[in-house]
């Protein structure tokens, strides 16, 4: 951008230059003029675009910046809780009770850490990219069923606390994708949701062979002007200083990204009734129920546990 304008410069002199000698009416000069014209709106252009990837830049490094505070306390927190704990039991004798609730607590630290990691890693693989998984035939109601499960027990709620309500569907895609996509859905559904948390999951199979999978809260809900934001990475809205809600600002981030590798969409909008925020996830395609042998279908054989990468 300076070469242009030490060229533009050069071409300002010279037209000056002809205009003293009175060789406006040349077409040397109006050869000039049309550069220098050319090359102030390739300099303007310039300008505008450098001042677009400032601001990006800008925007970045502070989500960046509360992406670090984020993962800082997360990591912080159960760390600081387990060597309480730990050196409670080291200088004094508790009894038997004291000893099942610290336990309790020092296990719940560990699964924090364990969810945080495994954040981090499901970012880390999708931002590496790779060979794509192989395509299997999926009880999707059933996957949906533990996601809900597993993010109950992760927050100690009754598993009243998701509500699936899906009959049974089959879909051809990937296990792994689709655990990380509900996953976290249903994870920040319960986190943002109210007090106490409410989550309603429901299922429609659309007439092109696809489903729709909903996921509503019963929050405060999103301001409409930062919907589109919130799928970014590391973007969580509001200061990390005052939040309440552990999270890192990859949740949303990984779900738009599985989303777009499984060929689906996803939407977010008010919730119909009452106050919230409805998630809309849409995938396919849909198999019929009879073209799908039991040895085909992956579930999980058991329903509470936390649902885990595997390797592909």
């Amino acid at each position: 951008m300076i070469i242009l304008v030490v060229i533009l410069t050069a071409v300002w002199i010279a037209g000056n230059f002809l205009g003293i000698y009175g060789l406006e009416s040349t077409s040397l000069f109006y050869a000039l003029l049309a550069t220098g014209t050319i090359l102030l709106a390739v300099i303007l252009a310039g300008v505008i675009a450098y001042l677009t990837l400032t601001v990006k830049a800008f925007n970045l490094n502070r989500r960046q910046s509360n992406f670090i505070d984020a993962v800082t306390h997360e990591l912080k927190s159960p760390i600081a809780s387990l060597k309480l704990y730990l050196q409670t039991m080291n200088l004094r004798v508790v009894d038997e009770q004291q000893q099942k609730d610290f336990h309790q607590f020092m296990l719940e630290d560990v699964e924090r850490l364990d969810s945080l990691i495994s954040h981090l890693l499901d970012a880390a693989r999708i931002e590496r990219g790779g060979e794509p998984a192989s395509e299997e035939i999926v009880r999707l109601d059933d996957l949906l069923r533990q996601c809900g499960e597993a993010t109950c027990a992760r927050y100690r709620l009754s598993n009243e606390t998701v509500d699936v309500k899906s009959d049974p569907i089959y879909l051809r895609s990937q296990l792994i994708q689709l655990e990380i996509l509900f996953r976290n859905l249903i994870d920040n559904a319960v986190k943002y949701g109210g007090s106490p948390p409410e989550v309603e999951v429901s299922t429609r199979v659309e007439p092109n062979n696809q489903v729709s999978v909903y996921i509503r809260d019963n929050g405060a809900g999103i301001p409409a002007n930062q919907r589109r934001k919130i799928f970014g990475r590391f973007v969580r809205l509001g200061s990390e200083l005052e939040r309440s809600t552990p999270g890192t600002g990859l949740g949303l981030y990984l779900v738009r990204t599985v989303t777009k590798e499984l060929g689906g969409t996803v939407r977010v909008g008010d919730r119909s009734e009452g106050s919230g925020t409805q998630f809309e996830v849409t995938l396919g395609p849909v198999v019929a129920a009879d073209t799908a042998s039991p040895s085909d279908v992956e579930v999980r054989a058991d329903p509470n546990a936390e649902p885990q990468l595997r390797s592909s």
